[in-house]
């Protein structure tokens, strides 16, 4: 039996290679939070990957890495700017508004999830910049690769980085899926990062083949000079801290992250070349990462579950929208059966 599982990318066993190294790290003791060998050598690793000298702190969840990084960068009576779809305005139950003491959230628009610059640049100039009744523009935070599948290109970052640094806040990244965007891309992972203007990225790898892994990776260093307090203050620093570096180590090694997101990302374009061919089937937003939104009828909809496959239904509006994510470990046959299963049910809908 293959993998129906389509629902998100949380859903998969820990890649093999990561296993391995969370086997090899139970060999014996070693230091706790955090002086243990493996994170000792994870700055000097994560800051070859960028090309340039890092400050990286290892946490278990996104959730935490995005709300603890915003802390840093966001004082309580500040506005961070973001996607009205991001996930920490979504997914995150306040926890950026918590650990940030009461930063404010400001949303904006913008097709496939990503900011417009010019919609951010109005925003700031009506943010009442210094009159003590508004909060205070602190921070721009952007999702990579976004929550509708879509990747910021360089250029992009760079514009909304400039309208950030100009006003002198900070520029965010939450990367949960930061390993589809760099191969979808092709390019450096410093040129969608620092070299673009981010001062701090949440570096993902729980979704990317990790059992429960991520580094919040400081750029700008001296905005993590309070870090190592807000993750203890969290409950996000690790007594067995060796565990969690040991997934990030291997993760990053031999180029595991890029492989496991390339085979993700082929999936998905694979997936959604059969769908544009599905009579019934209407893709919402551009296939750029590893998640695709499309909108068939109710019926095929059923269809598909009876069959046995799995994903969310994201919306119901005329007809529903369905999200559909593939992973490090999706199979080209899992995509063909799907694609099999809704062209079944496409032809009944058709002759109704």
């Amino acid at each position: 039996m293959g993998n129906m599982n389509f629902c998100s990318d949380n859903v998969t066993e820990v890649c093999p290679e990561i296993m391995a190294a969370l086997i090899a790290a139970n060999e014996g003791s070693a230091m706790p939070y955090g002086a243990d060998e493996c994170t000792q050598r994870l700055e000097a690793k994560f800051s070859k990957l960028f090309e340039t000298p890092v400050t990286i702190f290892p946490v278990a969840t996104g959730s935490a890495a995005n709300a603890l990084a915003l802390s840093a960068i966001a004082p309580p009576y500040g506005a961070i700017y973001c996607h009205a779809e991001s996930h920490i305005n979504v997914d995150e139950c306040g926890a950026p508004e918590f650990y940030t003491g009461g930063a404010k959230l400001v949303t904006l628009g913008g097709t496939d999830a990503q900011i417009n610059p010019s919609d951010l640049a109005t925003a700031l100039e009506k943010a009442g910049i210094g009159i003590v009744h508004h909060v205070q523009p602190a921070a721009v935070s952007i999702t990579q690769a976004t929550e509708a599948g879509t990747v910021y290109l360089p250029e992009d970052i760079g514009e909304i980085a400039k309208l950030t640094h100009d006003r002198n806040l900070y520029l965010h990244m939450d990367g949960a899926r930061f390993a589809n965007a760099v191969d979808s891309l092709g390019c450096a992972p410093a040129d969608i990062t620092w070299r673009a203007g981010v001062d701090v990225l949440c570096f993902g790898a729980t979704k990317n083949g990790a059992m429960a892994a991520e580094a919040v990776v400081f750029f700008n260093q001296e905005l993590a000079k309070t870090f190592g307090y807000r993750r203890k203050r969290s409950g996000h620093l690790f007594s067995k801290m060796r565990y969690l570096s040991a997934q990030l180590e291997a993760y990053i090694t031999d180029d595991l992250w890029l492989k496991n997101a390339s085979n993700a990302n082929r999936m998905a374009t694979k997936l959604a070349q059969g769908l544009v061919n599905c009579p019934v089937a209407r893709l919402c937003h551009p296939v750029e990462a590893n998640e695709i939104f499309v909108e068939i009828p109710g019926s095929v909809v059923s269809g598909l579950i009876a069959d046995g496959f799995q994903f969310y239904v994201w919306q119901q509006a005329t007809l529903p929208i369905i999200r559909l994510v593939t992973t490090f470990n999706t199979r080209g046959e899992d995509v063909d059966a799907f694609l099999a299963s809704i062209r079944s049910h496409s032809v009944v809908n058709v002759t109704e």
